[in-house]
């Protein structure tokens, strides 16, 4: 970025103020060596954008804009090279975006086909950088860096064949490569390559205007929608918007003009019926009777077409689009193409996975003996009801000596003996809704992660299998969701407005060993964001009845009602809560899962029939253990076993 290591053109005045911004604050002390960094790369790039209301975070969340918001990507306390070059490529990309882009101009010409407004978009988003490498010729080697990130994690390097490579990055690759004359990155210059021969032939004597283009945006919108069609997809831009209003103005003046035009003989239509010659007029009259049978003709005869069509022929309407939610039909979802179900792995690299597997396993040390007490016992109750037992007064097997009196007493009574046998024990699944939001960081993110942990050792051990899953969303206050809904003119009552982001720590049928890491993940800056409750518990609720297990218990660790302030703000306040009400009473119903709840600080019982709240998140580990204990114990082939196995010694 121009501020942040390479100078700034001159045709930006506001340069040397994103400069003496860096400089402060990289001068200011910080705990954590990448806070300077990313104060002074989120104030250049306000400058750059030339909006000082632009709010800039660090996210590991897809990299965007959403109104005053700006999401660039995480940097970790090492600073590493490549961190700080997407980081800086990244900020510079969206701020030319945002200095360059007029969103009125660019959706009134938008496309309306798929792979049409895709073209469009990557030619928009080219032109944006292109005009920031001419006016800030720093932002072009990172911008470079950012493509080039991009272009290898995508893995593009190895592509062969054109049509392994999508055809719009292509085309933005290579208008950007035609604007500023610089090369391409390894991989963005391979896809550009693949395709360029292809876009050259079809749009070459378009494309020789582009550099006229660049600075107006509606110019290059018009000039994008040509290429698109020279490309062949035309059939995909929609109405002409520059056409559709000119042609209306036209349409409207013609017929105006017919209306104020007189006939030639001065007469009316009308006028000239009535001169009609009689024997015209009688002709063309027709009896009443006739036109009678006629119509009762044509009526017998549709009736008769009709009782003997066969049934099943007639066209039937399309059949209504499934609800989204199987428990309240009227719950909408704005747009759910952005939602993620997603492995913790695939959201750290191992070595940050390491890393912050070893500061929970320091939060933990405090904890151990006390956590570890309450597996224990929860152990033992466990392995209590998987002990064998015994079947005395058999003809043989083992010879119980417990009986040998009565034959020293009486030598006439036989032997008595016993057989050991396997005591029944349901197979059973537990899984672990942990709430990953915003409100949870801190101690209580932690012992939640410690509890988890815990308890999938120890079930683990009794044969009990465990599935640890988070919930929360993509972004705060509103995602690429929110965005496609400002673009669409704002709907009323949209629904849920947000993108889900649904975690899966550890599966059900995943050692714990493997999903140690994956915990520390909870640890993570900038994960914990809004918490959407009823989706969640509906998913997890979902995972669980697919399952083979013979017994299915699901528990829930929360610490508020479910919230997310881009849904509430344009759809009745309980909304989400709602939801969450009428998904718990469906899973209740149902009975094919048993559901409890913990609340932290947060009183859940208002929600759930089985349910404990704690004021004290310390509390945390003894209420799971307890609530599970209890709920093992309350199955009545569980007490039997009890009172069998008690009896018996």
């Amino acid at each position: 970025m121009s501020g942040l290591g390479q100078p700034f053109s001159r045709r930006d005045p506001l340069a040397e103020d994103g400069a003496e911004c860096f400089t402060s604050a990289m001068s200011k002390s910080s705990d954590n060596p990448a806070d300077p960094f990313k104060k002074a790369l989120a104030e250049a790039t306000k400058v750059m954008a030339d909006d000082p209301d632009l709010t800039v975070s660090y996210s590991v969340d897809p990299s965007g804009t959403s109104g005053d918001n700006m999401r660039l990507p995480q940097v970790s306390r090492r600073m590493t090279k490549d961190e700080v070059l997407l980081a800086r490529g990244t900020a510079d990309a969206l701020a030319m975006h945002r200095r360059y882009h007029d969103a009125g101009t660019h959706s009134k010409y938008a496309p309306a086909g798929q792979m049409a407004r895709d073209l469009y978009e990557a030619m928009e988003t080219a032109r944006c950088e292109a005009m920031g490498a001419r006016d800030m010729p720093g932002t072009a080697g990172n911008i470079d860096a950012k493509i080039g990130a991009e272009a290898k994690r995508a893995g593009y390097e190895g592509v062969t064949q054109a049509a392994d490579a999508p055809l719009p990055i292509a085309a933005g690759y290579l208008i950007r490569h035609l604007a500023t004359g610089r090369d391409m990155p390894a991989g963005a210059q391979n896809v550009m390559e693949l395709w360029r021969g292809f876009i050259e032939d079809q749009a070459g004597g378009t494309l020789e205007d582009l550099s006229e283009k660049l600075s107006n945006q509606t110019e290059f919108a018009r000039f994008a929608r040509r290429i698109i069609e020279d490309l062949g997809y035309g059939d995909q831009l929609g109405e002409d918007p520059d056409g559709s209003d000119d042609a209306q103005d036209d349409a409207t003046e013609d017929g105006q003009e017919e209306e104020e035009q007189p006939d030639s003989t001065g007469q009316s239509e009308e006028e000239e019926d009535a001169e009609a010659s009689p024997e015209q007029s009688q002709d063309e009259q027709q009896d009443p009777s006739e036109a009678t049978v006629s119509m009762d003709d044509m009526a017998e005869d549709e009736m008769g077409e009709e009782a003997e069509m066969p049934e099943g022929e007639a066209p039937l309407e399309p059949p209504p689009p499934p609800p989204y939610s199987e428990a309240d039909p009227n719950y909408t979802v704005f747009a759910a193409d952005f939602d993620e179900e997603v492995a913790a792995e695939d959201l750290a690299e191992p070595v940050e996975l390491e890393r912050l597997r070893a500061y929970l396993d320091q939060q933990l040390e405090p904890l151990k003996g006390a956590v570890g007490r309450l597996a224990n016992k929860l152990q033992r109750r466990l392995q209590a009801q998987q002990n064998r037992s015994w079947e005395f007064d058999k003809e043989e097997g083992v010879l119980d000596a417990g009986r040998l009196a009565r034959v020293v007493a009486n030598p006439t009574t036989p032997l008595s003996f016993k057989v050991e046998k396997d005591m029944e024990f349901r197979d059973t699944v537990v899984t672990l809704l942990l709430d990953n939001s915003g409100s949870m960081r801190g101690r209580p993110i932690s012992i939640a992660a410690i509890c988890a942990d815990v308890l999938a050792r120890t079930l683990e051990r009794c044969s009990v299998k465990v599935e640890i899953l988070g919930f929360t969303t993509r972004a705060w206050k509103g995602g690429q969701s929110r965005e496609r809904w400002l673009n669409d003119g704002r709907p009323q009552q949209p629904g849920r407005l947000n993108d889900l982001r649904h975690i899966v720590y550890k599966s059900a049928d995943a050692p714990w060993r493997r999903a140690r890491e994956n915990l520390g993940l909870m640890m993570k800056e900038g994960l914990l964001k809004e918490n959407i409750d009823g989706e969640a518990l509906e998913w997890a609720h979902r995972r669980m009845v697919g399952r083979r297990e013979a017994r299915k218990i699901l528990m829930v660790i929360s610490d508020g009602a479910p919230v997310d302030d881009s849904t509430l703000s344009v759809n009745p306040a309980n909304y989400l809560e709602k939801h969450l009400r009428d998904v718990i009473a469906m899973v209740e119903k149902r009975k094919q899962v048993e559901l409890l709840a913990i609340g932290i600080g947060h009183d859940v019982t208002r929600y759930y029939n089985r349910a404990v709240t704690i004021t004290d998140v310390d509390q945390l580990a003894g209420a799971m253990t307890e609530q599970l204990a209890a709920l093992f114990d309350s199955d009545p082939r569980a007490r039997a076993r009890f009172a069998g196995i008690r009896k018996a010694s």
